[in-house]
């Protein structure tokens, strides 16, 4: 599934790619080669992350739903077992 942004993040990742390569690398690049390395991120690395978001998501999902019974059960047909009936 490829990963979307928002006009605003796309503009900020840019801006922050830049940065980070002259601050760190000393490396000057534009607007447009930025972009341009931020869609080779967005389309080849970035899948990774997502594909551990989603694994780490259903992991917790699978444990959340085998303890759904101990977390959501009811005794059924208790009234007489809780002593609430008349006793004679």
């Amino acid at each position: 599934m490829p990963i979307h942004l928002t006009p605003d993040q796309r503009k900020q990742a840019i801006q922050s790619i830049g940065r980070f390569l002259e601050e760190e690398l000393e490396q000057d690049i534009g607007e447009m080669q930025a972009g341009f390395l931020l869609n080779y991120i967005l389309t080849e690395i970035a899948p990774i992350a997502y594909n551990q978001g989603v694994s780490d998501a259903r992991r917790f999902f699978d444990e959340k739903l085998q303890d759904l019974s101990g977390t959501c059960f009811e005794h059924e047909f208790n009234y007489w077992n809780e002593g609430k009936g008349k006793k004679k």
